[in-house]
């Protein structure tokens, strides 16, 4: 009797050890189509996009100045978010002209001295008002690295690189409390898990009169204003620099947020900005057309 049992048995002993090891083995094996597809590009399969997803998770709320880990965390849980956000692009005139033509933004790419002569009360101006005000630039986005698809790659490079262009639109500095507000409206404007990540855990950094404000006034407005606009990832914003600031705001169905504390006085920035106009010119970007 027990020779008849004794194959099946140790067979089925066997499968059950070899089957968990079979598993991992094809979740670590990277097939042809893992190779690079565009510059920067580095695949990870599955297990290593949900190791990279946590520890950036971990990392980022550590330490919230960690660019890379933000970055890496926004490219490794952006599941289904990317592929819609590159619908609504297709769905648009502006945004399949941003898919056809994949412009940067950087300083390179953009004139700011030019659009530091653009009349006050335009989008190209209150920009360069904007990254004076704040004492940013725009050449601190991180490149994507692991998302495998290089057009939705572009949308989520287009994201981080506008970002500052939600800053200066919807009026608002770059500080914790701010940027928080901004990240309610990012995400029920985008849908961008990164960003419902950010607006849950971010708060918790702040003191609680802070906090109560957050969400006593900032977080009402993100809500209805993000919700109503339109869909900021289909705006060409190098389109518009010439276009007046409450024409766009009007037609994007956005208004300005509580008042918020800058780190730079506004009349300060004008003041930078307009010294910034007088230095001559050297030839305009292909940015800077309109």
């Amino acid at each position: 009797m027990s020779a008849c049992y004794k194959t099946p048995l140790r067979s089925s002993i066997r499968a059950q050890r070899v089957f968990p090891s079979t598993i991992l083995r094809t979740v670590l094996r990277r097939s042809v189509a893992s190779k690079p597809v565009y510059e920067g590009h580095i695949p990870l399969n599955a297990l290593e996009n949900a190791f990279l997803a946590v520890g950036s998770a971990v990392m980022s709320l550590a330490d919230p100045r960690r660019g890379d880990m933000i970055a890496a965390l926004g490219e490794t849980t952006a599941g289904p978010a990317l592929p819609r956000l590159r619908d609504l692009m297709l769905e648009n005139a502006e945004g399949r002209q941003i898919l056809k033509d994949r412009p940067r933004v950087n300083s390179h790419t953009v004139d700011m001295d030019a659009l530091a002569r653009l009349p006050e009360g335009t989008f190209g101006r209150a920009y360069v008002t904007w990254l004076e005000r704040c004492g940013v630039t725009p050449d601190t986005r991180e490149p994507v690295h692991y998302i495998d698809d290089p057009e939705l790659a572009y949308v989520m490079q287009r994201y981080r690189e506008c970002h500052d262009f939600y800053h200066c639109i919807c009026n608002l500095p770059v500080n914790v409390s701010s940027e928080l507000a901004l990240k309610f409206f990012e995400f029920v404007n985008l849908g961008l898990p990164v960003a419902g990540i950010s607006a849950a855990f971010g708060h918790l950094r702040l003191s609680w009169p802070q906090r109560q404000r957050l969400f006593a006034e900032y977080v009402p407005w993100a809500l209805k204003c993000g919700s109503s606009a339109r869909s900021m990832i289909t705006v060409y914003w190098e389109k518009r620099w010439e276009q007046s600031v409450q024409e766009m705001k009007k037609e994007l169905g956005i208004w300005d947020p509580p008042e918020a504390k800058w780190p730079k006085a506004l009349s300060e920035a004008k003041a930078a900005a307009a010294k910034r106009a007088a230095v001559p010119s050297h030839g305009e970007s292909q940015s800077h057309v309109v």
